[in-house]
């Protein structure tokens, strides 16, 4: 319960900080370029997987 209760205090804690470092300019471009890159990342992921799907649907239908 005790580990517990510190994993929210730490959650809590980082929400507060990043919603403080999101009020300044610098804050906001960190947070968009985290963003985009977050957004490609999974973007990439997901062609990949339809991709490797695709593949194996094909192997499977021969």
């Amino acid at each position: 319960m005790k580990q517990f209760f510190w994993l929210i205090i730490g959650l809590v804690a980082g929400f507060i900080v990043a919603h403080k470092v999101n009020e300044t300019e610098q804050g906001r471009a960190f947070f968009a370029n985290l963003d985009a890159k977050t957004r490609d990342f999974t973007d990439a992921l997901v062609d990949g997987y339809k991709e490797r799907e695709a593949e194996l649907r094909a192997n499977r239908n021969n």
